[in-house]
């Protein structure tokens, strides 16, 4: 098979993955956010962190390495699965061991007793983690759809039977925990691969080289990424740790759905080309451009529409959460250039400055979140958003210099996206103020059919390339 249509079938098939698991997910959190108290889902917000750093640790970059590496064989597999087992089972120790502490800094006591029981869902998917790693490797996204959708639909289901009994945010920690666990287990049953009882040093010093680095780069995100629920927890209270929780996976819905379901085809083919510069520049701005031409203009639409939306979906107690998704949009739309650009750094083997750029980052947000945090929760977010932006220069520069493909072009070539986003925001944010005597649900739908029609008209008029892009794709 060719890498034309190996990469089209598994794009295809990891869309289709991507596409079922979401819409169970968002399905079950439209139920569960009905039953809910927005503080019950803000005290797993609370956790992300902890949880992402856990699951950093054990899969870090050494899965990374096993994608980037051509020739590898069981021993490979079986020594990075024995690795990521054992620091997993460290992890849950230390994190049972410190929950109690979790909870004294946020000072919410029922957090000790939750971190003990959600922490088992390190163990419970360093089992798989190899297993899927070598299904993604192959491009067998097939595969993967069969497995975790009917993993995730059981968990879910448990997650709605235990909110309609009243068990609050116990409800939230016993779905992930089943979902995470037959996921493993559906993994161990459908692979050709079993580990062997072997741990070969040279096997682990060969990936350990290349992870470590994207290890501690992974431990980096995962905290700058989720530390303003740390921030909003300790400062604030859960209730307003759940609307932002809330916010952010709203505005990830769009971009994580669409890059989600690229990435896990976008870097085992970036990989197979990664000595052919050209033809690598090919491919990641085709990619940018398709990504980005279909959530911009949904993100603009939904921050446009957050009232409306935001009461179809969640009732009204949601309503806090709009003018924080509105705020932090644009930082859903800048994130694909983020991960792509990333990526261009991880398949040339450049772990090295990878942690560079992500040290230079972080500091910077640092102080841009001590200096925003003096003047309230709006300045936090907004912060965050000029944080965003500021990164984008860095990666941008740095990944465009590897592969010939300047921050200028770059900006240059996503520029008329912007563009005629925007024309259409201005469109349905007239045609929504003049629908007043219509109900949400009407507003909702016109105002989105006229945005897309505004939309798309545009992008024939300008002749826009990703739309044959996407035509030939389809």
């Amino acid at each position: 098979m060719s890498l034309k249509k190996q990469a089209l079938r598994g794009f295809i098939w990891s869309f289709l993955q991507q596409f079922s698991t979401q819409l169970i997910t968002f399905l079950v959190q439209i139920i569960l956010a009905r039953i809910l108290l927005p503080s019950e889902f803000g005290l797993i917000g609370m956790l992300t962190v902890f949880i992402g750093i856990g699951t950093a640790l054990f899969e870090g970059g050494m899965t990374s390495s096993l994608i980037r590496v051509s020739k590898i064989d069981s021993r490979d597999y079986s020594t990075v699965f024995f690795f990521n087992l054992g620091v997993s089972l460290l992890i849950y120790l230390l994190f049972f061991l410190s929950a109690p502490y979790i909870a004294l800094f946020y000072r919410q006591p029922i957090l000790t007793d939750i971190a003990r029981v959600y922490g088992l869902s390190f163990v419970f998917l360093a089992f798989g983690t190899v297993q899927n790693t070598i299904l993604t490797k192959e491009m067998k996204f097939k595969k993967q759809a069969i497995i975790t959708s009917p993993a995730l639909l059981i968990g879910s289901l448990l997650g709605v039977f235990l909110a309609y009994n009243d068990f609050g945010v116990w409800s939230l920690v016993y779905s992930m925990l089943l979902t995470n666990l037959l996921t493993s287990i559906f993994l161990w049953f459908s692979s050709d691969w079993y580990p062997e009882f072997i741990f070969d040093i040279d096997r682990f010093k060969l990936h350990f080289h290349f992870g470590y680095k994207m290890t501690i780069s992974s431990l980096l995100d995962t905290v700058f990424t989720n530390i303003y629920q740390i921030i909003i927890g300790r400062i604030y209270n859960p209730i307003t740790v759940g609307y932002y929780t809330r916010a952010n996976s709203l505005m990830m819905l769009p971009v994580g759905n669409i890059s989600a379901a690229l990435n896990k085809v976008v870097f085992p083919l970036f990989a197979k080309v990664q000595d052919d510069i050209p033809a690598l520049r090919v491919v990641y701005k085709k990619i940018m451009l398709m990504v980005l031409f279909i959530i911009t203009p949904i993100i603009v639409l939904m921050a446009l529409l957050g009232n409306e939306l935001v009461t179809f979906l969640f009732t009204e107690k949601w309503l806090p959460v709009v003018p924080i998704f509105q705020i932090i949009s644009l930082s859903g739309i800048l994130y694909p250039l983020h991960l792509y650009n990333l990526m261009i750094l991880q398949v040339k083997g450049r772990s090295d400055l990878f942690l560079r750029l992500e040290i230079i980052k972080k500091i910077i947000l640092i102080f841009i979140i001590i200096v925003s945090v003096l003047f309230g929760f709006k300045a936090l977010l907004i912060g965050s958003v000029i944080a965003s932006i500021i990164a984008l220069f860095i990666n941008t520069y740095y990944a465009g210099s590897i592969i010939d493909y300047t921050m200028r072009q770059q900006l240059l070539d996503i520029m008329p996206i912007f563009i005629i986003s925007i024309c259409m925001g201005l469109v349905i944010f007239i045609v929504n103020n003049s629908l007043t005597d219509y109900n949400d649900i009407s507003r909702l739908i016109i105002s989105s059919i006229v945005g897309a029609i505004v939309y798309i008209f545009f992008a024939f008029i300008f002749k826009f390339q990703t739309i044959s892009d996407i035509r030939n794709l389809i």
